[in-house]
């Protein structure tokens, strides 16, 4: 009786009452309202897709300045600490102006975690994405920037995978999101003053 009675509600929470399969949401992307406000303009490379995410953050905003400025602020990565005040120690291994361009590396500090990163999106102007590895986690964060009537609005999206994605989401709810408006909104500042 025991076995059928947990057969039974087993059954009901994959199909559902009706019967019909449900699909089960993932826990990363709707902890907060960020899920619900995917952009279906980004790219998301294999493995990546938001779906995956044991964290998502979802950013946006608009500058008054072209998305030419917004984009060279953000490929000048060695800059980002003058600025953006969740980084440090950030280097370019691979360029030799020591910007961001398709397959970069970055070695660099943010949210308390050193990540290793390497670009794979990168369309001047109007795409830039990278993945991202650090102590048990992998992410991939992509900016999407497109011409707006007073200049440039930017999105800004990350999914985050493994146990160092599950703790930090659990013990910091809010931490990225909040991190990835401050940045979006000191791009903004520094794109606005040039």
């Amino acid at each position: 009786m025991i076995r059928r009675t947990c057969a039974v509600l087993l059954a009901a929470a994959i199909f559902g009452m009706n019967g019909h399969a449900q699909v089960p949401t993932h826990q990363g992307l709707t902890f907060n309202g960020d899920g619900a406000l995917r952009n279906n303009q980004i790219h998301w490379p294999k493995g990546f897709e938001p779906e995956q995410a044991d964290l998502f953050a979802h950013n946006e905003i608009d500058i008054r300045a072209g998305c030419e400025t917004a984009f060279s602020n953000l490929v000048d990565a060695e800059a980002w600490p003058s600025w953006y005040s969740n980084s440090k120690d950030v280097k370019v291994l691979n360029t030799p102006d020591h910007r961001l361009r398709k397959k970069a590396r970055i070695s660099w500090e943010t949210f308390g975690f050193h990540i290793e990163s390497r670009v794979w999106e990168f369309e001047s102007s109007s795409r830039l994405g990278w993945f991202g590895d650090g102590k048990d986690l992998h992410a991939y964060h992509t900016f999407l920037l497109t011409k707006a009537p007073e200049g440039c609005h930017v999105v800004t999206e990350e999914v985050v995978k493994g146990p160092g994605a599950i703790q930090f989401r659990e013990q910091q709810p809010n931490a990225m999101h909040e991190g990835h408006q401050l940045w979006l909104t000191t791009l903004r500042d520094r794109s606005e003053k040039h």
